[in-house]
């Protein structure tokens, strides 16, 4: 019984353990002084899928991984790279996925064909029904 007991108090402490004590990038919740340069580092970060929360944006996440890609994101900016090389970079690293607006190639057919073949279906059925109710 005691056993069990430290086993669950090592499992519930685990998580909060595994949190940093390291203090956030200032850039993680600072704007950029430039407005435009901040516009567009914030759109790019309203695009990019937090990897851990994979809900939320990049810029609506407080977790620890997308306060440091925030950071990224508005460094890489200031220093001049474009919106769309720092999205390729992240694509690179982290897969398609992590993108809220996913390349089309092979791998990605599914997600772009699947609407249309449910709105296909949906169109179909609806045919069949109304054919059935004039009968």
């Amino acid at each position: 019984m005691k056993r069990l007991a430290a086993a669950l108090l090592l499992a519930v402490a685990g998580p909060a353990l595994s949190a940093s004590k390291a203090p956030p990038d200032p850039l993680s919740y600072t704007q950029l002084e430039d407005a435009k340069l901040e516009a567009q580092a914030s759109a790019l970060m309203h695009e990019i899928r937090c990897v851990f929360c994979q809900g939320q944006s990049i810029a609506d996440s407080d977790a620890e991984i997308a306060s440091d890609m925030r950071a990224m994101v508005r460094r890489r900016i200031a220093a001049g790279e474009t919106p769309e090389q720092i999205r390729s970079w992240l694509i690179d690293r982290y897969g398609a996925w992590v993108a809220y607006d996913p390349p089309v190639e092979p791998l990605t057919w599914p997600l772009w064909g699947a609407p249309v073949v449910f709105i296909l279906i949906g169109i179909w059925l609806a045919r069949g029904r109304l054919k059935r109710r004039r009968r």
